[in-house]
C-alpha cells in the first residue's frame, strides 16, 4: 500500500515534519516531559491525515492536484501563524483570520516580520507542483480499494483518539479551557484547534440566539455583590468638566522614569505624572485586538473575547459604555484616529459605543512628509486634533488614538531625540526614540491646550494601550533591565501600562503614586465617579481605583492574573518579590473568581446581554 500511495504519504509525513519543525524554531512551546514532547510531535499528523485523506475519493485526475493544493493551503496556513506569533505572541483564530479588511494596513509591519529564511517552507510544495507538471511516475496513482480507505480512517480515528487521550491525562478538561490558547495548541495541535475554534465559532453564535434576560440577572447580583463604595471626598471632583482621553500606543511602564544612555526617554510623562495621580502597578488586559481591546475595557469595564477582537465580531451590539452615559448627561462625544475610517471596524463600534462624531482619517491632512510607519506623526495628530476640539460643544468626552509608537517603531532621523538602543534586535533598539518622540508630543499637545483655554476645565487621561515588546524580545529586554533572563514574573511585571489622571487644580495640588494593583477595565467606574455620577445599575466589572477597598487583582485575559503578593501565570503561582514558584495554595482563593468573572463578561459579549438591559431600563 505504500508503494502505491507513496505520493500521497511523503506529502503527509513531510509537511508533518515541517510542522513539528515550526513548533520547535518558531513558537515558544514549554515541554515539561517527554510525553509532552511527544504529543507535540503527533498532534498535526491526524488533521494532515484528514485533509489529504480525501484524495482518496477522488479520480486519478484530481489526486495529485489535490495534494498540491493541501500542501500550499496548509503551508500558508502555517506561515500565517508563524507571522502572527513574531508580532503578538499568540495563534491565530479564525476571526483574526478573516479580518481581512485590515490587511492592506498591514504593510509596514508584514514586512518587518519577513524573513527571507521563511521561503524555505515552500520548497516542498514547489517540488511537489513541479512532478506533478512533469507527471514523473513517482506521483502515480494506483486504485484505491474500499478496504485501503477504511483502514486508513481507521488508523486515522485511532490516532485522534490516543492524543486526545494523552492530552487530556496531561491537563485535564483540556477543551473546556479556551482561555489558554498555549496550552491547547500544543496538546490538540495548532491545525485541531482551529477546527476547535470553528466549533466555538458555531456555539457562540448561537449564544446570542439562545439567550434570555435571566443570565443577565444572575450576572447582576455578581456585579452589585462586588460593588465597591467610591471615596466621597473624590466623588464628583471633576463634576461637568470636559473629558479628554489619549491612548498612548504601545506605551509600557518600564520606561517611565527611565533612561537611554544618560538622557530620559519620558521627560514629559515624568514630570506630567509630578502633577497627577499615577497608577505604577496597572496592567493592560488586552487579547488578540490589541489598542482596540483597550478601548473595550476602559469604555464598557468589559473583558475583551479570548478569540479575535469584540470590534469585529459584535460591533452591532448593544453597549452600555462611557460615550453613550456622558451623551445622555448632556456631554457631546467624539473620538480621534487618523486611520481609514473602517479600520478595525471602529465606523461600526463607535456607533455602537454611542459616539457623536468620529474624526479619521478623512478629517485630517495628511502627507508623506508629515506621516511614517502607520500614519500622521502624533505631533501634527494632536496639533490637527486641537483644532478640531476647539470646535466642539462642551462639555465634550473625547478619546485620541496614536500612531507613531507602533511596530515596527519606524521614525525619520530628525524627529530622533534619543539614539537607539544598541542590541541584536532591531524591534527593541528602535522602541525607545518612537517612545521618546510620543512623549514630546504629548507635551506639545497639553501646550496646545493651555493656549486654546482647554485645559482649565479638563480631565486628563493617559492610558499605555497594551506592550509594544512581546516575550520574543525577552534577550533584548533582560539586557537592558539589566537581567540574566526574563522569568515568568518579569514578563507579567512588563504587562504593566502607565495610567495617568490629570485634573488641573487639583492634582497639581496633591499629586499622589497609587501602587494598587489594578487594570483597564477599571477606568470606566473611576471616570464615572470623578464626574459624579452613580454606577450602581451599571453593568461593569472595573472597582473605583480610588475606593478604599478596591481588591488588589488584575485579570489579564489569558486567565493568568496578579496580586498584591503573587503572580498566577501557565497555571503556576509565583511569589512576586522573589519571582519564584510558590504554593498554588496562595492563588487559589483568586482563581475561581478570574475564571468566573471572564466567563460572566463573554456571556455579556457573546450573548449580547446588555440589549436585555436596555430594554429594562427603558421600562424603568
Amino acid at each position: 500500500m505504500i508503494r502505491k500511495h507513496r505520493f500521497l504519504l511523503i506529502a503527509i509525513v513531510w509537511l508533518w515534519l515541517k510542522t513539528y519543525i515550526v513548533y520547535k524554531t518558531s513558537f515558544d512551546i514549554e515541554i515539561e516531559s517527554s510525553l509532552q514532547e511527544f504529543i507535540l510531535f503527533i498532534n498535526p499528523l491526524s488533521f494532515l491525515l484528514l485533509v489529504f485523506g480525501f484524495a482518496l475519493f477522488m479520480k486519478e485526475k484530481w489526486r495529485n492536484r489535490y495534494i498540491v493544493a493541501i500542501s500550499f493551503l496548509v503551508t500558508v496556513l502555517l506561515y500565517i501563524n508563524v507571522m502572527f506569533y513574531r508580532f503578538f505572541n499568540d495563534f491565530i483564530t479564525l476571526p483574526v483570520l478573516f479580518q481581512t479588511s485590515n490587511l492592506g494596513d498591514l504593510g509596514n509591519s508584514v514586512f518587518e516580520l519577513f524573513h527571507f529564511a521563511d521561503l524555505l517552507m515552500f520548497v516542498d510544495v514547489a517540488l511537489f507542483a513541479w512532478l506533478v507538471w512533469k507527471k514523473s511516475s513517482f506521483v502515480a496513482f494506483e486504485r484505491v480499494t474500499k478496504t485501503e480507505r477504511s483502514a486508513y480512517f481507521l488508523i486515522l480515528t485511532a490516532l485522534v483518539l490516543v492524543n486526545l487521550d494523552l492530552a487530556e491525562g496531561q491537563r485535564p478538561e483540556l477543551l473546556t479551557r479556551t482561555f489558554d490558547r498555549k496550552m491547547l495548541v500544543k496538546n490538540i495541535g495548532m491545525y485541531n484547534y482551529l477546527i476547535y475554534d470553528a466549533v466555538l465559532q458555531s456555539k457562540t453564535k448561537a449564544q446570542r440566539v439562545l439567550a434570555n434576560g435571566n443570565e443577565l440577572a444572575e450576572i447582576e447580583n455578581y456585579i452589585r455583590a462586588n460593588e465597591k463604595e467610591p471615596d466621597q471626598q473624590l466623588f464628583g471632583i471633576a463634576k461637568d468638566r470636559n473629558v479628554i482621553i489619549v491612548s498612548m500606543e504601545s506605551l509600557q511602564s518600564f520606561v517611565i522614569n527611565n533612561q537611554i544612555n544618560g538622557q530620559e526617554i519620558t521627560p514629559f510623562l515624568n514630570d506630567f505624572i509630578k502633577e497627577s495621580y499615577y497608577f505604577d502597578h496597572f496592567y493592560h488586559q488586552t487579547g488578540q485586538g490589541k489598542t482596540s481591546d483597550a478601548e473595550f475595557l476602559i469604555e464598557n469595564s468589559l473583558y475583551p473575547l479570548g478569540r479575535g477582537a469584540v470590534f469585529f465580531t459584535h460591533a452591532t451590539n448593544e453597549y452600555h459604555a462611557t460615550p453613550e452615559i456622558l451623551k445622555n448627561k448632556g456631554y457631546y462625544t467624539a473620538v480621534f484616529h487618523a486611520n481609514n475610517k473602517s479600520f478595525w471596524n471602529r465606523d461600526v463600534m463607535y456607533h455602537s459605543l454611542g459616539y457623536d462624531r468620529y474624526f479619521s482619517l478623512d478629517d485630517f491632512h495628511v502627507t508623506e512628509e508629515n506621516s511614517v510607519g502607520w500614519g500622521l506623526k502624533d505631533q501634527h495628530f494632536f496639533e490637527q486634533s486641537v483644532a478640531h476640539l476647539k470646535t466642539l460643544p462642551q462639555p465634550f468626552y473625547v478619546k485620541l488614538i496614536t500612531l507613531t509608537n507602533h511596530f515596527p517603531f519606524e521614525l525619520e532621523e530628525e524627529d530622533r531625540m534619543v539614539p537607539e538602543y544598541t542590541s541584536n534586535d532591531r524591534t527593541v533598539n528602535r522602541y525607545f526614540p518612537t517612545v521618546r518622540y510620543m512623549d514630546e508630543s504629548l507635551k506639545m499637545f497639553v501646550e496646545w491646550l493651555k493656549k486654546e483655554g482647554l485645559y482649565e476645565n479638563s480631565v486628563i487621561i493617559l492610558y499605555g494601550d497594551h506592550y509594544g515588546i512581546s516575550e520574543n524580545h525577552n534577550e533584548a529586554m533582560a539586557q537592558y533591565l539589566g537581567k540574566e533572563e526574563i522569568t515568568p514574573v518579569d514578563h507579567v511585571q512588563l504587562q504593566r501600562v502607565p495610567l495617568i489622571i490629570h485634573i488641573p487644580g487639583v492634582t497639581d495640588q496633591h499629586p499622589k503614586v497609587i501602587s494598587k494593583v489594578a487594570g483597564q477595565i477599571d477606568v470606566k467606574p473611576t471616570l464615572l465617579h470623578l464626574l459624579g455620577i452613580d454606577t450602581k445599575n451599571d453593568i461593569h466589572f472595573g472597582q473605583d481605583l480610588f475606593a478604599q477597598d478596591k481588591l488588589n487583582l488584575a485579570i489579564l485575559r489569558d486567565g493568568s492574573f496578579v496580586t498584591k503578593d503573587y503572580v498566577y501565570k501557565d497555571n503556576t503561582c509565583y511569589d512576586k518579590k522573589t519571582g519564584l514558584k510558590t504554593d498554588n495554595s496562595h492563588c487559589e482563593p483568586y482563581a475561581e473568581k478570574v475564571k468566573q468573572e471572564l466567563d460572566y463578561s463573554d456571556k455579556i459579549i457573546y450573548g449580547d446581554l446588555l440589549r436585555f438591559y436596555n430594554e429594562k431600563a427603558e421600562n424603568e
